[in-house]
């Protein structure tokens, strides 16, 4: 197993303060802190810390305790091997690992890490190249990202991929072949290539050495994080008495043991050409932005040489140490000094790079000199975040409370800097927010308001994440949430309440009006039946002469209803749906019972009585509508001693419907007349009285009748008081003829008598 171990060093201050405050009398705790280390091979020992140390340790490092695992592991462990166990060091349950479906949700560099749901163990599932995976870079952290549900837990786990001696220094090439004039004075130095070791710190090139002779001595130079390798003439060369010398340049690591490589190296003694070339400045440095276009100039060196002719002619070559990847972004002109660029400029894959430029004179032998050009590159925002998702659940109850988890959100940017801090946020008007995490750029989903199906069944939110780049990039990514039904509506019915015309005479058992009420929830929710509210005596009356059917709301008389007996009535009916629990609401039904013309006229006065008929009609004449008889012509002897009228009553129903009166009128001697109308004088006037104060009493209920009608009537619409108005005047209005002629009688001084 790895060294397992917190940020900060928790576990050494720790054991720093179990040290100085020794174990307290009232109670201690053992934490056992292991280690093991696999280049050594040793196990480390057990602490054991009182409780109060122990608390008052977690109570000051706060932040250790929140802060991710870290474990590390050398490269090339072999497949299988164990780093640490990650459900141990997180306190999990190991025996819920399985169905709390223990496992890494990274992405590629997942795969090279699995972790087993029997026991916690995280362990190596692929080989480990760290020179792959990281290049040349001293740190080597792969951040895993392990969730587990029910409830739903995520851990990060930072694994750190410690560097092994498995890579040897190389050499560009095999051979060097290095011309110097005779007259090069002593201290005169020429650049040699540098190795390559892929491996890191103290694993990669940390020494140079020169075979022994008697003209060169070696010089190293720190350039950065790279050690550059210089010959140095330290006695003058003598082109007669030796033309070449022959040496070997060694390169060695720091590793255990130590792994080197060797480059031959021949000097040539070459004669005259005794000025070289001189750079301006011996570091160049510039600054290139990412994406930089192809064939775009980065810096123009120039070399002076003091010589004349071909011997200060001077061309440039890039030095024997750059690799096939830089050739293959960058260009030099030989002879304006001029480096382009060629190729793909990705600050994620480099953010600077060394080149060295060798300067060279055309004299025989040439004099070369050479100098570093140091590009810098800077990032452009070009990389876009990334959104991933993992939702919770994708139905959300609409009585969910405020700040309930919808989703988990994770956001990257491949960029640097401020291009790659991400600000996200949601679209507007949603009752939704981003509630960010203790760590960068993850943020929970949660509801921040009531939500409501009946307004909204869903949201489409879209997730926007932009980072702080000039100018700044921005990625969006859809979520639909589904929002799920609760009971919360009543039933609505669309007017309350209802007012129902029906017409008397009606057949009984049919239907007569239907109510409908609507739910704005769903499903069951939304399913509405119907039934007449009971209860009370007024209620059970009027409910037992309808019925309504549970499902439709068809209403049906139980009986047929006579508008001179009941004129009016109402009942309630409940609607209620299938939720649980169940949710009602009533509405009010007036119904109003219609007259039908089903009643003769009666005839208040005269009395019937029984007499003969007359047919002369040239002396009477009857008003159609106020049923007054008046005399045509004045009376003859020759006109008959009494009369016998037919007075015909008729209304204008539809069907119209009549009944008659019979008037006797008697011709006698006005001094006749005056006796009977003495005598019956007294029996006239009781009998007139009383008939006047019924005609008032039944024209004063007619009118009263007359006025409530109207009023019921303006109540309704316009279409309805037209209907009523024409039904009113039907049924009531009465006109009077005589329905028999009369014959004329001539009795010059008789008066007329009615009886």
């Amino acid at each position: 197993m790895d060294n397992l171990y917190y940020s900060l060093s928790f576990f050494k201050i720790m054991e720093v303060l179990a040290r100085g405050i020794g174990e307290a009398s009232y109670g201690k705790i053992r934490v056992d802190f292991i280690t093991y280390d696999f280049a050594k091979g040793q196990r480390g020992r057990m602490i054991t810390w009182p409780y109060p140390l122990v608390f008052a340790a977690l109570f000051c490092c706060v932040e250790v305790i929140l802060a991710q695992i870290k474990y590390s592991t050398p490269e090339d462990v072999k497949a299988g091997a164990v780093i640490g166990n990650v459900a141990k060091d997180l306190g999990l349950d190991v025996g819920t690992l399985k169905s709390r479906r223990f496992r890494i949700v990274s992405g590629a560099q997942g795969t090279l890490f699995e972790v087993n749901p029997n026991n916690g163990a995280l362990y190596v599932h692929e080989n480990v190249d760290r020179e792959q995976l990281c290049d040349r870079n001293v740190a080597c952290l792969l951040d895993l990202k392990i969730v587990v549900e029910n409830p739903l837990e995520v851990h990060y786990v930072t694994v750190e991929i410690i560097d092994t001696n498995d890579n040897r220094p190389s050499f560009a090439e095999k051979e060097k072949v290095i011309e110097i004039a005779e007259t090069t004075l002593p201290g005169a130095r020429f650049q040699l290539p540098g190795a390559r070791d892929r491996d890191v710190g103290v694993n990669a090139v940390q020494l140079y050495k020169l075979s022994q002779n008697d003209h060169f001595h070696l010089e190293i130079r720190d350039r950065g994080e790279d050690k550059i390798p210089f010959l140095v003439l330290q006695r003058n060369l003598d082109r007669e008495r030796k033309t070449n010398h022959s040496l070997i340049l060694t390169a060695m690591d720091g590793g255990t043991p130590p792994k080197y490589a060797n480059l031959s190296l021949n000097i040539k003694v070459l004669d005259i050409n005794d000025n070289r070339p001189v750079f301006s400045q011996e570091v160049y440095s510039v600054t290139l932005q990412e994406n930089a276009p192809l064939d775009k100039t980065i810096i123009k060196v120039q070399a002076t040489d003091l010589d004349e002719g071909i011997n200060g002619d001077v061309e440039y070559t890039f030095g024997g140490d750059i690799t096939s990847s830089v050739l293959r972004l960058f260009t030099l002109d030989r002879l304006t000094g001029e480096i382009r660029v060629i190729g793909e400029i990705d600050y994620e894959t480099a953010n600077v790079y060394n080149l060295d430029v060798q300067a060279s004179d055309k004299g025989q032998p040439p004099m070369t000199t050479d100098c570093r050009i140091i590009i810098k590159i800077q990032d452009v925002n070009d990389n876009k975040p990334e959104i991933e998702v993992t939702s919770i659940s994708s139905m959300v109850p609409e009585d969910s409370k405020q700040g309930t988890v919808v989703a988990l959100i994770t956001v990257t940017d491949a960029d640097s800097g401020l291009n790659s801090k991400v600000i996200c946020h949601l679209t507007e008007n949603v009752p939704f927010e981003l509630k960010p995490s203790f760590k960068e750029n993850m943020y929970s989903l949660v509801t921040k308001e009531s939500l409501d199906r009946e307004t909204v069944s869903h949201y489409d939110i879209s997730i926007t994440a932009t980072d702080c780049g000039e100018p700044p990039l921005s990625t969006f990514k859809k979520l639909i949430i589904q929002v799920s039904d609760v009971n919360d509506n009543f039933p609505e019915f669309s007017h309350n309440p209802l007012e129902l015309y029906l017409t008397e005479n009606n057949a009984a058992g049919v239907s007569i009006f239907s109510v409908s009420a609507f739910d704005k929830d769903c499903n069951e929710n939304a399913a509405v039946s119907y039934h007449i509210l009971r209860g009370g005596a007024g209620r059970n009356v009027m409910a037992s002469i309808v019925n309504i059917h549970p499902d439709s709301g068809q209403i049906t008389a139980l009986k047929s209803f006579d508008f001179e007996t009941l004129k009016t009535f109402q009942f309630q009916v409940v609607a209620s749906d299938s939720g649980t629990p169940s949710l009602s609401n009533n509405v009010t039904v007036n119904v109003f019972i219609l007259d039908q013309n089903d009643n003769a006229p009666v005839i208040l006065y005269p009395l019937s009585s029984n007499g003969s008929e007359v047919t002369d009609h040239s002396l009477f004449a009857l008003d159609r509508y106020t049923g007054q008889i008046r005399t045509l012509r004045s009376f003859t002897e020759t006109d008959e001693a009494e009369h016998k009228l037919v007075i015909l009553v008729k209304d204008n129903g539809n069907v119209s419907l009549s009944a008659t009166a019979t008037v006797i009128v008697k011709l006698v001697e006005p001094k006749e007349a005056f006796a009977s109308s003495d005598v019956k004088s007294a029996t006239k006037d009781d009998e007139d009285s009383n008939v006047i104060f019924y005609l008032m009493i039944t024209l004063g209920a007619v009118s009263v009748l007359f006025l409530v009608s109207i009023i019921r009537i303006q109540s309704m619409g316009k279409r309805k008081n037209k209907h009523m108005w024409s039904f009113l005047s039907t049924a009531s209005g009465w006109h009077y003829e005589i329905r028999k002629p009369l014959r004329t009688l001539s009795l010059p001084l008789q008066t007329l008598c009615l009886s």
